[in-house]
């Protein structure tokens, strides 16, 4: 048998038994004994390289390396002459496989790509924009915003034939405005009652078609939810409505009709409210047992839109159930059902984009995207629901409207333009020694004795702050003792018998335990001890609580991550 012949035999390929021999450079073919041969080097044939002589004088046995091992590479080819020409080795399938998916894949990913920008458009093309005047012309990541958001009781769409007003042209039903605060620890949704009796404001419009602006003039003594629709005024009429009435400015507006109700709660599989009555309203066609029950589409906005089963039958009782509802809506919204469900996120985003009508700087869906990223950052229980406060207004002889409730509104509103929560947040309960004295018995607020002097550099703050003390809090027994040197932190000075008294103002005025100084008392204009209360230059007005406190809302309040029953 040949040298190539017994390679094949013994599963060694020819080519590696080629080897080079150190001493002489010269390449020389190796054999592997077959079984039962002798071990004894028998004559060795050799096949230089071309170019390279031939050598007579062979090196022992032990001079030639070993047959290397097949699975090595060789050093260099065999001579041509002594062996045949290997067939270049086809890719194997593995290798196929390999290539024929990447390439694969990578197409996959390109038309996901494609698919998801495409998707993008779409969503963007949902979103209906209006240009007002007044709205922001985008959207800021780092400060504190406004949004107005705003139900109409228009009849649009489907299935809407027997909610609001027939041939309404789309009042503002429902408003809520939602204040989120520029460190994002917490945020106020305000529900303004429709039936509030307000002067709306001269208003600029937009013409769709041409741009131009026309002025709408204004009218005194009217229901709130005639600043939308009435007279063809828009959402912008509405934000100056809100400015004029509380002072707020508003930098963006989200408006929605019937339908958006029912779709989004169908789109996040349903919200849950707790009914503390069985309810039948034939108005609204509601039947539920007392209970919890899961809603969603006409059922969703049959409970909002019940009036005559809880409270009173009046519209703030409806406002503390939509205030519920939405409450539930934001819980379920941010829960791991929702954000890890990717048919619920996608509902959402097909029903949000289509249900809302926004202004044109948040009109694309990467703003909408950056305002629902900021919203998230707010902890549910932190989000506070309050309703504007309120009186029955007294012009009437059938309370059906109300009015402003002028010793606790400006507190809620100028909470709101002070950026101050209405609830205390985790960053402001961490416990100090300065707490303490927040905790104890209060005393009445008209058993209150105390000297106020302004020390705030704001000319009249003293005399405004009196003025509110007296009238609107109770705090008869004050006195305005004039100027002191101005200090950047208000303080209240007091003696150990008197810390009641300091309790009772310091929770009247939202000051904080760091503002209460044991000390020494002074002696009023009738000779009897007096607290001292000095204004310093962190002092924002009347009414409105220091930095480092909580607002003092005469308000009922709730906040998102409790259930509240609708009684």
């Amino acid at each position: 048998m040949d040298a190539q012949g017994r390679g094949r035999a013994d599963d060694i390929d020819p080519a590696d038994q080629w080897v080079l021999n150190p001493r002489t450079g010269d390449y020389e073919l190796r054999l592997t004994p077959s079984s039962g041969q002798s071990t004894v080097p028998g004559p060795r044939r050799t096949a230089p390289p071309q170019g390279r002589r031939e050598r007579r004088e062979p090196p022992t046995a032990k001079d030639v390396p070993p047959q290397r091992s097949r699975r090595r590479e060789p050093q260099a080819p065999p001579p041509a002459s002594n062996r045949r020409r290997s067939k270049p080795k086809k890719k194997s399938t593995a290798k196929k496989v390999l290539l024929w998916s990447s390439g694969s894949l990578a197409f996959v990913v390109l038309a996901a790509a494609a698919g998801g920008y495409f998707y993008y458009r779409h969503l963007d093309g949902n979103i209906t924009t209006q240009d007002v005047v007044g709205a922001k012309n985008g959207f800021s990541k780092d400060e504190a915003f406004n949004i107005l958001v705003i139900g109409t009781d228009k009849r649009t769409g489907k299935g809407n034939e027997g909610y609001g007003d027939k041939g309404s042209v789309g009042h503002a039903d429902t408003n809520v405005l939602l204040h989120v605060s520029k460190d994002r620890t917490n945020a106020t949704a305000l529900s303004i009652p429709r039936d509030l009796i307000v002067d709306v404001p001269d208003c600029q419009v937009k013409d769709p078609e041409s741009g131009e602006l026309k002025t709408i003039p204004g009218t005194s003594d009217v229901r709130f939810n005639t600043s939308l629709g009435q007279d063809g005024r828009d959402a912008g009429c509405t934000m100056e409505t809100i400015k004029a009435v509380t002072g707020i400015t508003v930098d963006h507006f989200m408006m929605a009709d019937f339908n958006a109700v029912k779709t989004l709660s169908s789109a996040v599989g349903g919200v849950e409210v707790c009914l503390a009555k069985d309810v039948d309203d034939e108005d609204s066609h509601l039947k539920l047992d007392a209970g919890t029950h899961n809603l969603e589409g006409e059922d969703a906005l049959a409970f909002l839109r019940t009036r005559h089963s809880f409270g009173n039958q009046g519209d703030l009782d409806r406002i503390k159930v939509q205030q519920q509802f939405l409450s539930s809506l934001a819980r379920k919204m941010s829960s791991g059902d929702t954000l890890t469900s990717p048919t619920k996120l996608t509902g959402l985003a097909e029903a949000a984009t289509k249900a809302l009508t926004v202004d044109k700087g948040i009109g694309s869906l990467s703003k909408l995207k950056d305002v629902a990223l900021e919203l998230k950052k707010v902890p549910t229980k932190n989000l506070s629901f309050v309703t504007t406060p309120v009186v029955d207004n007294p012009a009437e002889k059938v309370h059906a409207t109300v009015v402003l409730k002028d010793s606790a509104a400006p507190q809620v509103f100028e909470a709101i333009k002070n950026d101050t929560s209405l609830t205390q947040t985790q960053k402001k309960q961490k416990k100090n020694a300065a707490d303490d004295k927040l905790k104890g018995t209060k005393s009445a607020a008209g058993d209150v004795r105390v000297d106020l002097y302004n020390g705030s550099g704001q000319t009249g703050a003293a005399q405004a702050t009196l003025t509110w003390l007296q009238v609107s809090e109770g705090v008869a027994k004050s006195s305005q003792m004039g100027n002191k040197p101005t200090q950047a932190k208000t303080t209240l000075e007091y003696s150990p018998d008197q810390a009641d008294q300091a309790r009772r103002l310091a929770d009247i005025m939202g000051l904080p335990g760091s503002a209460l100084k044991e000390g020494q008392s002074e002696k009023n204009d009738q000779g009897l001890p007096a607290i001292v209360l000095i204004l310093g230059k962190d002092f924002k007005g009347a009414g409105t609580p220091i930095s480092g406190g909580t607002a003092k809302v005469d308000a009922p309040k709730t906040t998102a991550d409790k259930t509240v029953c609708a009684k």
